[in-house]
């Protein structure tokens, strides 16, 4: 196992006094995110955790540029974010494959920007992505053939096809068995300690989260506020199962049952 620091590729995310907040038409303003400040480090792989509808995905979209906030600031390697770019490339909580192509061609897809590329050199980097997912055996496969589980592994193979600094992850796990959430979790840490990428995750899930950080971030209930910080100390690869990881999920969960002191009816 590789522990190396990053390399020079970047992959600095920077927040300051980010706020968010929703107008439906006809309604009142729905504050989202208040006040959210945090610096995640390259090859820093990050967990954002709190309850349900909080606004967790409001802010990966923020850092992937699909949205922006209301006030406030979001850098990448000093620079402002203002739009999406392959910089910053995200896997969704649904796979969003296109079934009219292979699997060795959805991957493929990712690549479409590197004009660069020739077809060979676009096939070679599919083929070791697919290699690292364990999906070698299945690239002229279609969609509908794969299971719930091997169609993430397409959507992650696809995500990092482009080699982006920044690996945006919106909880994709909870529909899967348990079984199979357990292997992708090797999956990820394995590509994590051989990339070194950037890695940010959505989960509410307490295990997941210190099976899988280096820094869990927990979060208040809506508006969205930044509660705790929580380093997870543990070795690489863990399970979910391991008794460090379980005692991590019990401490995150501590602290997610605790009341907020900023909140107004705290």
């Amino acid at each position: 196992m590789t522990s190396g620091k990053p390399d020079s590729a970047g992959g600095a995310v920077r927040l300051r006094n980010v706020s968010k907040e929703f107008r439906a038409p006809g309604q009142s303003v729905v504050p989202t995110l208040q006040d959210v400040s945090l610096d995640i480090e390259p090859g820093e792989f990050v967990v954002l955790v709190g309850p349900s509808g909080c606004g967790k995905s409001t802010l990966l979209n923020l850092i992937a540029g699909f949205d922006k906030p209301n006030s406030g600031r979001i850098e990448l390697d000093g620079a402002p974010i203002k739009k999406p770019d392959r910089d910053r490339l995200m896997m969704f909580q649904e796979h969003a494959l296109f079934p009219w192509l292979n699997v060795i061609d959805n991957v493929r897809y990712g690549l479409r920007w590197k004009f660069r590329f020739q077809s060979a050199k676009r096939t070679e980097i599919a083929r070791k992505l697919l290699k690292m997912v364990h999906l070698a055996d299945f690239e002229r496969s279609s969609v509908h053939q794969l299971s719930g589980g091997m169609k993430q592994r397409v959507a992650l193979a696809r995500a990092l096809a482009p080699d982006p600094k920044v690996l945006l992850i919106d909880e994709p796990f909870p529909a899967l068995d348990a079984l199979t959430r357990q292997k992708l979790y090797g999956d990820l840490q394995n590509i994590f300690v051989e990339t070194r990428k950037t890695i940010i995750s959505v989960t509410h899930d307490t295990a997941e989260a210190a099976c899988l950080a280096d820094r869990v971030v927990i979060f208040s209930a809506r508006p969205a506020r930044i509660i705790d910080t929580i380093k997870i100390d543990l070795p690489r690869p863990r399970e979910i199962n391991d008794p460090g990881v379980v005692d991590y999920a019990r401490q995150i969960m501590s602290r997610l049952e605790q009341k907020d002191p900023h909140a107004a009816n705290a």
